[in-house]
This record gives structure tokens, sequence and C-alpha cells, in this order.
């Protein structure tokens, strides 16, 4: 037996709920690979799961959250793991099509997981977690573009969310000037320690475009927002920059024209997550074990256990939560 947080649907109203259960591991979904979890945590994804409608991402019930999981295998059909090996799951829908972390053990396909790199243990890895997986594939496509410090501030949206809190860590670890943008005015001194070297109002952004281009401010750019926010900052692109587009909290539409594209030599690369080649997520993963400073890791991370997740997940739909949470599923 084991704990889950399990959410059920009520058939008359169509609500979903969510409840800490004890499950039997033939109750898991198919897999060649059982792994008993320590950690997760709670993403944007996550809250939308957890929401009353299951945020048009939960299909079947009952059913487990949790995107993302860091552990040890139990057991495995696959001769790429064996019991005892540190592993950990970012993508493929777990969480959403597939259970997830919320739970004590899972059971996946072996071509999900990655082994965990030197360096990192379960915990920092959900610290960095699906958020921070992501955060270094858009600063790794970036710099696969030609980006290297010195040419100038590399903007991040949405700076004090989970993905921009670990992409300023990585930049300013990198030697990248981080030009962060935020609403909230007193996350200044968290994204400063993060590594920020200038602190964007977001209100400055936000106005919708208004001339196709402005002043070359910004060498390069990791945009976790989307919207009119990434329609504002692609006319401020210096010429042949890129921008990493990597979330659509401010929407999937993008009122913008071609002509950043045209005249600057812009280059709008979009990073997924979700389904990434073995090789670019383990690539993604030993870079993270290198050039992620693990004391600012810290200075992100709030704790969780299973039961503050129903309220966690609503408050990360409401932009109230900074950093990362990471959730012991044993706590």
């Amino acid at each position: 037996m084991f704990k889950a947080l399990v959410m059920t649907k009520d058939a008359d109203s169509g609500k979903a709920s969510a409840a800490i259960e004890e499950l039997n591991e033939d109750q898991l979904p198919d897999g060649e690979v059982t792994v008993a979890v320590d950690y997760s945590t709670v993403n944007y994804k996550d809250g939308l799961c957890l929401s009353a409608k299951g945020g048009g991402l939960v299909r079947n019930y009952p059913h487990v959250p949790g995107i993302d999981f860091a552990g040890t295998v139990e057991a495995s059909s696959d001769d790429r793991y064996k019991s005892g090996d540190k592993v950990v799951l970012t993508g493929w829908r777990v969480g959403e099509a597939h259970w997830g972390g919320y739970a004590q053990k899972a059971r996946v396909k072996a071509d999900w997981l990655v082994p965990l790199p030197d360096g990192l243990d379960a915990r920092e890895a959900m610290a960095v977690g699906t958020a921070g997986f992501t955060a270094m594939l858009a600063v790794m496509a970036l710099e696969d573009h030609g980006l290297k410090p010195g040419q100038g501030p590399v903007l991040v949206t949405g700076a004090a969310g989970g993905v921009g809190s670990v992409a300023t860590a990585i930049l300013g670890h990198l030697g990248y000037e981080v030009a962060a943008v935020t609403g909230r005015p007193e996350t200044s001194d968290y994204l400063k320690s993060l590594g920020a070297t200038q602190i964007v109002p977001r209100n400055e952004l936000n106005e919708t475009v208004k001339r196709p281009l402005e002043s070359e401010n910004w060498a390069g750019c990791v945009d976790a927002v989307g919207g009119d926010m990434l329609a504002r900052v692609l006319g401020q692109m210096k010429y042949g920059a890129s921008v990493a587009a990597v979330g659509l909290a401010g929407g999937a539409a993008l009122p913008a024209t071609v002509i950043p594209f045209l005249l600057r030599g812009v280059n709008l690369l979009g990073i997924n997550s979700v389904m990434q080649p073995f090789e670019n997520r383990q690539r993604a993963w030993q870079r993270i074990a290198t050039d992620l400073p693990m004391d600012k890791l810290e200075a992100m991370v709030q704790p969780a256990t299973l039961s503050d997740l129903p309220k966690l997940g609503a408050d990360i739909l409401a932009g109230q939560v900074k950093g990362r949470v990471v959730v012991d599923v044993n706590g």
C-alpha cells in the first residue's frame, strides 16, 4: 500500500476533487519501470489539473496529478534501469494523461526517465523540476543561436515564477546581465539575490504594441509569459537576437507583425519541454548539475506535503506562488 493524492470527478456536477488515499501497486498504470517517488513539485499545469474542472488537462478519473518527480527505481523490466537507480522524470504528459508524481509510487515507460546526474539528489532535482528543466532548455537554445555574455542584457519575463526564477539564476551564474521582469515590486530583492542586475516593472512591457520596432534593448530573452508582452519584446530585441518562448500565461495570441523578423532578424524559439529527445533531456540535466548554483536554488524553494496541494494549486493559478514548490510525498 502507498499514499497518493487522488482526484475523482462527481458524475452529476462534473466537478473534480482531491483527497489522499491508500492504493495498491496493481492499481498503477502500465509501464516498464516502477519508481519509489521521493519528491515532486507544483507547476502551473498542476494548478490546472487540481482545479474543479481539471483545467481541461485531465481526461480520465480517478487521476493522480504531478507533472514531474524524482526518486529511486524499485523494479524494471527494461535493461537500462535497475533497482536502486536514481531517476528524474519531466514531461510526456505525466500528471495529465498518465498518473504522475503526487504519489509514493509511480509506474512509467522507461523512455520517459533520465538518470539523475552526479551532483544532484532527488530533492535538488525537484527544486529544479519541470520549470527549471524548461529554463535550462531555453538558455541552451539561446546559446545554440549565438548568445554569449557581454552582448548586452538578457530579458527574463515572469521572472518571479518557477521558470523565470531558475532562468535568472542560471543566466546570472553564467555571467550574463539579467533584466528581470516582475509585476510584484516586493520580489525585487529576491530576484537580485538570484542574479538579476536590473528589475523591469511589468507595466513597462504590458502595453499593446504601438510600433513594430522600438529601441534595441535586449541581447536575448527567456519569455515565460507570451501574449502582448511577447509581442512587445520582439520589437525591442537587438539585431539577430533570439527569444526563447516557454509559456502561455499571457495568452496564445501573438499580436505582432513580421517586421522584427524581417528587419532585425529576430529568432523566435519555441521551447517544448514535454517531448524532448533523450539526448537533449540528458544534456539539460547535466548542465543543470554544473551551471545552476545550488545555494541560489535553495532560496527559491517552498516546501510542501501532499495535504498542502489543493490550496497550493489554487495559489499558483492566482499568481501567488514565488519560486519553486517542492513536495515531499512521504512527508
